[in-house]
């Protein structure tokens, strides 16, 4: 077992790790019985040797996005003398991205890449603080910047070791290249490829950027499987004619957030977290 997956994310602190255990076992705890066992219990409805490749979404299925803006959020702040809510920034911050990118996906603003994306919420978010005239232009590239520092889940890293073993990976994600690149590379993520809907100048579910991932790896979209904690991106994939594997996950929005946990019928597979994926895939 790897050491990150022992220790937790780097750069938590012992107490941080316990914390945040703490807070997921409690989550899991509140959960209706189905929808807690479901995932370790569910019976797999794709042969593993039918797969060929496996793409992952990146933000909240990956990487603790919630976590890590938290964290590296509070230490810019209190690094230009700022005291602030990162947990009410943080939900204010990725409401704003959801809202800008719905309306790219409806085609009534023009599309942009998500680091835009995030830098205008960013803009928006901070004219709500007596505080956010303070930060000039370069401050706020700083700041925006924690959206391509994203950090791992523990169990990330050592399930995508066994499963690249296996399988051809790949990251599929509405990030940008340039995001994804550097999260993969600061977390030592062992993908094959890294795509992302910026290729297409689109978004998932758009079936362009599925079919920019089963063009990518030359494969049939029978031989490829599609991983995500969120459910649009799932039907999707599966509208698409991908296998899909539903990763819960509980605290993608914080110990107080609310997350749609319940199986669909277009889930081929669900599975507790990476380690427990590779392991129903035979890695």
């Amino acid at each position: 077992m790897s050491e990150r997956y022992e220790g937790g994310r780097p750069g938590l602190g012992r107490r941080e790790v316990l914390t945040i255990a703490a807070a997921s076992a409690a989550a899991w705890a509140v959960l209706p019985t189905s929808s807690a066992q479901g995932a370790s219990e569910s019976k797999t409805m794709v042969d593993p040797a039918s797969i060929k490749g496996i793409l992952f979404d990146v933000q909240g299925t990956t990487v603790d996005f919630y976590a890590t803006i938290l964290r590296k959020g509070d230490v810019f702040t209190r690094a230009h003398g700022i005291e602030a809510d990162w947990t009410r920034i943080a939900d204010q911050w990725r409401t704003e991205y959801r809202r800008l990118l719905d309306q790219i996906i409806a085609g009534t603003i023009p599309w942009r890449s998500t680091d835009q994306i995030y830098r205008e919420g960013l803009d928006t978010l901070l004219a709500t603080y007596d505080w956010g005239p303070k930060l000039s232009a370069a401050d706020r590239d700083q700041l925006n910047a924690v959206w391509s520092q994203l950090e791992p889940w523990p169990d990330t890293r050592p399930g995508l070791d066994r499963l690249a073993k296996k399988f051809t990976i790949s990251t599929l994600s509405n990030g940008s290249m340039a995001s994804v690149v550097s999260i993969a590379k600061l977390g030592q993520l062992p993908f094959d490829c890294i795509l992302t809907a910026e290729l297409v100048k689109s978004s998932k579910p758009d079936p362009k950027v599925y079919a920019l991932g089963q063009n990518a790896l030359a494969l049939k979209p029978e031989q490829l499987l599609m991983v995500a904690c969120h459910k649009y991106d799932l039907a999707g994939a599966k509208k698409f004619g991908f296998n899909t594997a539903f990763i819960p996950r509980p605290l993608e929005f914080g110990p107080k957030g609310k997350v749609d946990l319940t199986p669909e019928p277009y889930f081929d597979l669900m599975a507790n977290d990476f380690v427990d994926l590779a392991g129903k895939l035979g890695a």
